[in-house]
């Protein structure tokens, strides 16, 4: 299991560059003018994690299958889009279907780069794009009012509390606030989470600042910081020309010189994937064995037989225990039979939780 994140902004904000180097690929082109993407591409990423290396060395795996991260790139979105301006309605279509934001802000000068409101204000095209996809949910909401009510009042019970829920959503954002910032309960979640709220994804803002400011970003970066902060987001500073040139090389070393040489310890690329791992609230466990080392990911809480699930549908149906060891009893061992000799594998059940880099063996009985 990975996750899925769009790829969101205005046109011209850099958003199929990022793309494009973030999967090593040509497969969205990025081009200065508006709507160049049309159809969403898609592109899968293996998630980079040292300890995965670590785990394969000592377990002397022959492979080391990472965990994927799937970005699409969806088409730009202009203002007037929630009422089917610009590409709007595909838009909004497209990002319905993905599990987070990562909305692209161009955080950099450049005369030869026009943009689409005229001047550079990344705290204006985010709150733009926001405006949009709250006056969608607005829409859809209100569309679902008046054939709740007639069910509510024929006593259905499950249209009376879903009546409920959508009239506390449509007090939020008629006050202007995006759906994610409401309180819901847990038996609500469900409900909630059917409701397909766009501004309810989680965001992250990615602000794409000019080379020089890629280690320390720049005036503008640092509002949309301020702006991240106030709305309880993530935001990464990222220069998707770097990341680009970045991507074009083979040699990891000739990478980490090239990052080096700028200041840099990572690429955008880790930084993006680490901050869209706390968004998403995901976490990371491994199996090993000398076939192969892999990494799996699961959203964080999950018990053993849902880590389970992830392998194999089988694994959750037919679960007995898990035997588990975490990952620094697993170095500092020197792998399984060594932590097993010392007493750090333990057996666990059904409510066990998973635990951010857990080593797992799973058994069970189908």
């Amino acid at each position: 299991m990975g996750f899925n994140c769009g790829i969101v902004g205005l046109p011209n904000v850099g958003k199929s560059t990022l793309f494009n180097a973030l999967t090593a690929t040509a497969a969205a082109e990025a081009a200065n003018f508006p709507f160049c993407t049309i159809e969403p591409n898609t592109g899968r990423v293996a998630v980079p994690d040292q300890r995965l290396d670590t785990i394969a060395a000592i377990g002397k795996s022959a492979n080391i299958v990472p965990t994927q991260l799937e970005f699409v790139d969806i088409a730009g979105l202009v203002r007037g889009a929630s009422k089917g301006e610009g590409l709007g309605n595909q838009f909004l279509a497209n990002i319905r279907e993905v599990d987070a934001i990562i909305h692209v802000l161009r955080c950099f000068e450049d005369e030869n780069v026009t943009h689409v409101e005229g001047g550079i204000d990344p705290v204006r095209d985010a709150e733009t794009v926001e405006t949009e996809l709250m006056l969608a949910d607005l829409d859809s909401m209100e569309k679902r009012v008046t054939p709740l009510t007639k069910k509510a009042r024929g006593n259905d019970k499950d249209a009376s509390a879903l009546l409920v829920l959508v009239e506390r959503v449509l007090v939020e954002l008629r006050d202007g606030k995006p759906a994610r910032t409401l309180d819901v309960s847990d038996d609500d979640k469900k409900a909630f989470q059917g409701l397909q709220l766009l501004s309810a994804k989680p965001v992250l803002y990615v602000c794409n600042v000019e080379e020089d400011a890629a280690a320390t970003g720049n005036d503008f970066s640092a509002k949309v910081a301020t702006m991240a902060a106030d709305q309880g987001a993530g935001s990464v500073n990222i220069s998707a020309k770097i990341e680009e040139e970045v991507a074009a090389l083979d040699d990891e070393a000739d990478k980490a010189e090239f990052l080096e040489a700028l200041g840099l310890e990572e690429t955008g690329l880790a930084r993006v994937i680490r901050a869209g791992y706390e968004l998403l609230h995901l976490i990371t466990f491994f199996t090993v064995g000398p076939k192969e080392a892999r990494a799996w990911t699961v959203r964080r809480h999950s018990m053993a037989p849902q880590a389970a699930g992830v392998i194999h549908t089988d694994f959750e149906k037919g679960f007995i225990k898990a035997e588990t060891i975490a990952y620094d009893d697993f170095v500092g061992n020197d792998g399984e039979q060594g932590a097993k000799d010392a007493g750090k594998m333990r057996q666990e059940g059904k409510t066990y939780v998973v635990q951010d880099g857990d080593i797992m063996l799973f058994r069970f009985n189908v």
